[in-house]
This record gives C-alpha cells, structure tokens and sequence, in this order.
C-alpha cells in the first residue's frame, strides 16, 4: 500500500520529518477536537428533543468517517492547515 502524499511531497526540502509528523499530531488534534464540539453539539439536540436525526447525520462526513491523521495529511496537503516554522 502506498501512501498519498508521500513524505517528500509533503515536506518540499524545506520541513524534516520530524516537524512534519508534529505538525500533523498538532492537526489531528484539532479535528479531534472539532468532531468533540460537534458530537456534544448534536446530543444536546437530541436530548432537547429539537431533531429526530442521528448523531452520525448531525456530525461533518469527513471528520466522522475518517481518521483524525488521516484528514490531517490532506488537509496540510492541501493548504487548509500549513506549518509554520520557529524563527532561528
């Protein structure tokens, strides 16, 4: 199995891996977090009794269906997040 992107797409000789792979923890916590809020946010609707859905239809596809890491490298992939260095 191949992974997409590769390592050395994601870093472009600038970032080693190391800042890479922080950079990505840091993202996947993030989506954590966000698919948290939006979990809590969808039982506090359920429990007011304020829709009749699920809690899989009131939560983002990407976040619910995919690993945190996952949507993390996609997402640093494609510009959503970018890494900045420390000033040296």
């Amino acid at each position: 199995m191949i992974n997409k992107p590769s390592v050395e797409e994601m870093t472009n000789d600038e970032l080693n891996r190391y800042e890479l792979v922080i950079a990505t923890a840091k993202c996947a916590r993030l989506i954590t977090d966000e698919y948290v809020e939006q979990r809590a946010y969808a039982e506090k609707l359920i429990e007011r009794k304020e829709t009749d859905k699920p809690i899989s239809a009131l939560i983002d596809k990407d976040i619910r269906d995919e690993k945190a890491v996952k949507n993390a490298v996609a997402r640093l992939h494609d510009g959503e997040y970018t890494i900045i260095r420390p000033e040296e």
